[in-house]
């Protein structure tokens, strides 16, 4: 055989073994992540997409991901969404409610009704966030500064206050054994549920309430600093880790 020929080849079936390492490896990849249970993600902070001005810089791989998407993605395959409704909630057994947007009347329902139902949502809500952010106020990108969930809390049976008495540095509060860092926290009260049935426990320094809700259950937080993006931190880490073990505990 021709030296040119045989060269040929060679190179060939050097190419057909990468390319099928390559497809394998997508699969191994792909089979992996359908092996994690989904957590629904339902946030104004940009942990899934990054905060981006453009669709071009969203398609820009190489952004490094939020430090919170890396480590939620090692134990759950993230599903981002953008209305909550019992079509989008009935995919998902678990929920990250990480400072979102106000809800809509009939969101409110759809959430009450599903966890209710047995579903497990972590609540971040912050009423003075500060992160920063490189969108101005009134843009709809930018991460919500005060959150709006009164009616879904009430119901629940909290009610989130703002502490005017603390000052504006970051620092750690430990609670219900968790560390974990907060700026401008907010207070969470108990108080008789509005309308609804459930039944809540504050903790340390009222900011984490674990609340029995029907058949499903909700971890409320008030305060969403956590999930800075500068706060990519062994202490921020093992506070996310545990705030999702206590709210998505089988």
């Amino acid at each position: 055989m021709p030296i040119r020929r045989r060269t040929e080849r060679i190179v060939a079936a050097l190419a057909g073994a990468v390319m099928l390492a390559g497809c394998n490896g997508a699969s191994n990849e792909k089979a992996a992540s359908e092996e994690r249970p989904p957590l629904g993600l339902f946030t104004t902070l940009p942990i899934y997409w990054g905060e981006v001005r453009d669709v071009t810089a969203m398609l820009d791989t190489g952004a490094a991901p939020h430090w919170a998407r890396t480590a939620l993605e090692e134990d759950y395959r993230l599903v981002p969404l953008d209305v909550l409704t019992p079509q989008t909630l009935a995919d998902v057994d678990r929920l990250l409610l990480a400072q979102p947007r106000a809800l809509a009347p009939e969101e409110n329902v759809a959430l009450d009704t599903w966890v209710r139902d047995g579903g497990e949502v972590l609540v971040l809500a912050d009423p003075m966030l500060v992160q920063e952010s490189a969108f101005p106020i009134g843009d709809k990108r930018r991460p919500q500064d005060v959150v709006l969930l009164s009616p879904i809390l009430a119901r629940w049976g909290l009610d989130l206050r703002f502490d005017e008495r603390q000052g504006e540095a970051e620092r750690t509060v430990t609670s219900d054994g968790i560390a974990l860092p907060v700026a401008m926290a907010g207070l969470l009260v108990p108080r008789p549920p509005a309308g609804g049935q459930g039944q809540c426990t504050v903790g340390v320094a009222g900011l984490i309430a674990s609340c029995a809700i029907g058949d499903g259950r909700a971890v409320v937080v008030a305060d969403a600093d956590l999930l800075d993006q500068r706060r990519n931190s062994a202490t921020s880490r093992e506070a996310l880790s545990a705030l999702t073990e206590r709210a998505f505990a089988d």
